[in-house]
């Protein structure tokens, strides 16, 4: 069987292509601080190797006779006090993987980029992997720094690299322990923190099919090309109602103006500078994110991939259900919630769908 090197096991969709590969019988060496969390990945067949992205002769010697390698280990934050550290993260440490990579000749690396590198057209239409933006257009650094680490990938495509890039939408689904932004909507609408809701939209998609893809990438993929892995466009209103049928908690009806939307981060950020807090409640840069549809199409890689990603509906109660049962709520659900049974990350999308249509 293959071995794949991972970076960003730890990750929410590290930790997915984790169980995607050893569902598939790979043979796995990963790549991690010694001071990672380790959740839900304790009984998988995982080489663990203590190390980061800062030294590409360490990195090299990780790599030595794996076939693939996926790297999925960012820096993704919407607020950074010292954003230095994101860029040394996610384009120092990019270009260091790559040129391991290269210098270990590997047959295939596949790099997690973002959607977020992707340009919006303005008009809620949505857009595919031709579309792209100049630096200076991206706003905030997480956005920047992924940008400019993707440029990376490309170069090294040329320097001879087999490397694949892909761009998943907004995931998720179960293990997202942190949580990630895209969970903490989640979840925040599960502990009653969401009184109003902004017009926006997102492209979501279930992080068991971004893992999917990132696998597919790596047999399927061509050379120094993008794939959205994504799935369903919706606006931020039609998600939350989605969310009340599944958990039976009431959708918000108030749509938040964006002028206080913007004047809530400001004074969010402002507050955590003041206090010192970790990061504040409503980053400036989500807001600015908010100000356009972020709606994508992943025809390509259904097309060239065979990616066929899941409903986003199993996917919320996949997630629902994860953060119920592991303490994240500030109270029970209601009673109107069933919980799915035995719910795995190899269980396709229709075998889901028929556990949730039969809890219902």
């Amino acid at each position: 069987m293959p071995t794949a090197f991972i970076t960003g096991a730890t990750g929410f969709i590290g930790g997915h292509i984790v169980r995607r590969l050893a569902s598939r019988g790979y043979r796995i060496r990963a790549l991690v601080r010694s001071t990672s969390r380790r959740d839900g990945l304790e009984n998988f067949p995982v080489e663990w190797v203590d190390g980061d992205l800062s030294h590409t002769g360490a990195l090299r010697e990780a790599m030595e006779g794996c076939n693939f390698v996926f790297h999925a280990a960012a820096d993704y934050r919407l607020w950074a006090r010292y954003p230095a550290a994101m860029y040394a993260t996610n384009v120092d440490g990019t270009r260091n993987v790559l040129q391991a990579a290269l210098d270990a000749k590997v047959d295939r690396l596949v790099y997690t980029s973002t959607v977020g590198t992707i340009g919006l057209n303005g008009h809620h239409q949505p857009v595919d992997e031709t579309s792209f933006l100049k630096l200076e257009k991206h706003t905030g650094h997480y956005k920047k720094s992924k940008f400019l680490a993707e440029q990376e990938a490309l170069k090294f495509a040329k320097k001879g690299l087999p490397v694949i890039i892909v761009n998943p939408s907004a995931p998720v689904g179960s293990h997202d322990w942190k949580p990630t932004p895209t969970g903490r909507i989640v979840l925040d609408f599960i502990n009653g923190r969401i009184p109003m809701y902004l017009d926006t939209g997102l492209n979501f998609v279930d992080v068991e099919d971004v893992a999917e893809g990132h696998v597919l990438a790596a047999h399927k993929g061509r050379i120094g090309e993008r794939y959205i892995l994504g799935h369903q466009n919706l606006k931020l209103k039609e998600l939350l109602n989605m969310l009340a049928g599944i958990t039976g908690i009431p959708a918000p009806d108030l749509k938040l103006p964006y002028p206080l939307a913007l004047m809530a981060g400001w004074t969010s950020e402002l507050l955590t500078r003041i206090t010192g807090g970790n990061e504040p409640r409503v980053p400036l840069e989500g807001v600015h994110m908010a100000r356009k549809y972020m709606f994508f199409k992943s025809d390509k890689a259904m097309r060239e991939l065979g990616y066929r990603p899941g409903t986003v509906r199993a996917a919320l109660w996949k997630a629902v259900q994860w953060f119920s049962e592991n303490g994240y709520l500030k109270q029970p659900l209601p009673s109107s919630f069933v919980p799915i049974p035995a719910i795995s990350s190899n269980d396709d999308a229709a075998m889901v769908e028929e556990a949730i249509a039969i809890a219902e």
